[in-house]
């Protein structure tokens, strides 16, 4: 049986790699591709799609047009772009952490029959895209720690909702450099973050480690608000 999934993204943020050749690509040149790639199999796609038009909608029945499908979803998954952030706005003023919110809480809803039907908290990845010289350390900075290789997670490059769910596991495995860094080992984010180049190539691989955390999640201290 495949699994419902809903992106959340930065639509027309053309801060990323070209995908094709001479083309100014976007967000959403990376979410057709991914597209493409649920095709393939038994998964669903819930977001919004290319050719399908929001604009002409209030903000309110957008929002409950994306609500509707966050419910029937049991996986989200969130593009991480440079200007994923609006600057200038605040957090509560833009979609992406509004979608994570209501992805990660239980929501009730009766069915047809009455019934009240609460959604689990979905399972969630980070997919961090290249920016336009094909680089991924604006978030994901490799580093040398103490004495071996590591990788610093920018996360103030996030929004807070995001930022609150990276390196939030309740018994982490951590140690300090001399220069007091800290250092994460094993089990660190219920929002786990992976580069495009590998998500993209190996997508189950991702989708079940997220679906391990879920059910590992009261391992986590998960944070569900928009502030």
């Amino acid at each position: 049986m495949g699994h419902k999934i809903f992106v959340s993204y930065k639509y027309a943020d053309d801060s990323v790699y070209n995908l094709k050749y001479n083309s100014n690509s976007t967000v959403r040149d990376y979410v057709d591709e991914f597209e493409a790639k649920l095709d393939e199999t038994d998964d669903i796609y819930k977001g919004e799609s290319d050719g399908e038009d929001l604009s002409q909608l209030s903000e309110d029945v957008i929002w409950e047009k994306l609500k509707d499908r966050i419910y029937d979803s049991s996986l989200t998954i969130v593009f991480i772009s440079p200007n994923m952030k609006v600057s200038g706005e605040t957090d509560k003023r833009q979609w992406i952490p509004w979608e994570i919110s209501y992805s990660l809480k239980e929501v009730s809803r009766r069915n047809k029959k009455g019934d009240s039907i609460t959604s689990k908290t979905n399972a969630m990845i980070a997919v961090v895209l290249p920016n336009i010289n094909n680089s991924y350390s604006y978030y994901l900075e490799e580093k040398s720690c103490c004495t071996s290789k590591c990788i610093m997670h920018h996360t103030n490059k996030l929004f807070d909702i995001l930022r609150k769910n990276k390196f939030n596991y309740k018994n982490p495995n951590i140690n300090e450099c001399d220069n007091k860094d800290t250092i994460w080992h094993g089990k660190c984010s219920y929002i786990k973050a992976v580069k495009w180049c590998d998500f993209i190539q190996n997508i189950d691989k991702y989708v079940d480690e997220a679906y391990e955390r879920q059910k590992d999640i009261l391992n986590y201290n998960i944070y569900k608000e928009v502030e």
